[in-house]
């Protein structure tokens, strides 16, 4: 029942989200499509209630409560960036807004988004953990919680092996191709513009001694048309 339940919550957790942003951007109707958006939480809600129920009417504590504390956490953790960047998408195709900004690419801009996401991770492994440990008292001494604590460790070991890989990107930060340059890339990605393109035909802004350089190759490509 609970590993039905989950996979009822998850594809709920689509079709409200489908729902939501078509009820906002395409019936226009913005505050009935936040509140379709609204009711995300209440799956994870109803899949925590079905879960102690479980217990308390006496099922042995297995991997399938350790199953629906990790998608719970994982939702809290990582649920609102997948519902923003859908919602930007969405407002940017149907409601005439610009185009959500991408992510850095490269450089320590890149390895701090990459922390950013990590934390999510964090939040998901502390929000199952805090769930799990809260089963293994409701459940008592009585019953066999090492299953439980079992998944605790999953949990932090996920999110270990996450930081991990976050950490990489600091350490060694990935370099732009050669043309590009990394700082302005990600500065320019957190304020949601575009890189720049070189192009002679624009001036510098920061170095004017360009500007005669340029005024003779543009005298001469006057002078070719003519």
């Amino acid at each position: 029942m609970i590993v039905t339940l989950i996979i009822v919550c998850e594809v709920g957790f689509w079709v409200l989200l489908a729902a939501g942003l078509a009820t906002r951007y395409l019936l226009r109707m913005p505050r009935t499509g936040m509140a379709l958006l609204l009711c995300e939480p209440l799956l994870e809600v109803l899949l925590l209630v079905v879960t102690a129920i479980d217990l308390k009417n006496g099922a042995d504590p297995s991997w399938k409560h350790g199953l629906a504390a990790l998608y719970i956490g994982y939702t809290v953790g990582h649920g609102h960036r997948t519902v923003k960047w859908l919602d930007g998408h969405a407002a940017h195709r149907f409601g005439g807004a610009p185009p959500p900004r991408k992510p850095p690419r490269y450089g320590m801009a890149r390895a701090r988004h990459e922390g950013a996401v990590w934390l999510g991770s964090v939040v998901a492994a502390a929000v199952a953990s805090a769930l799990l440990l809260l089963a293994a008292r409701y459940v008592g001494g009585d019953g066999n919680t090492d299953g439980l604590y079992g998944w605790i460790f999953v949990a932090w070991r996920a999110a270990g092996i996450h930081g991990l890989i976050a950490l990489s990107y600091a350490i060694w930060p990935k370099k732009a191709p050669e043309g590009e340059d990394s700082a302005e890339d990600g500065a320019l990605a957190r304020k949601g513009g575009a890189p720049a393109r070189k192009d002679d035909s624009a001036v510098p802004a920061r170095d004017p001694e360009h500007v005669p350089d340029l005024l003779v190759r543009r005298a001469g490509k006057d002078e070719e048309q003519v």
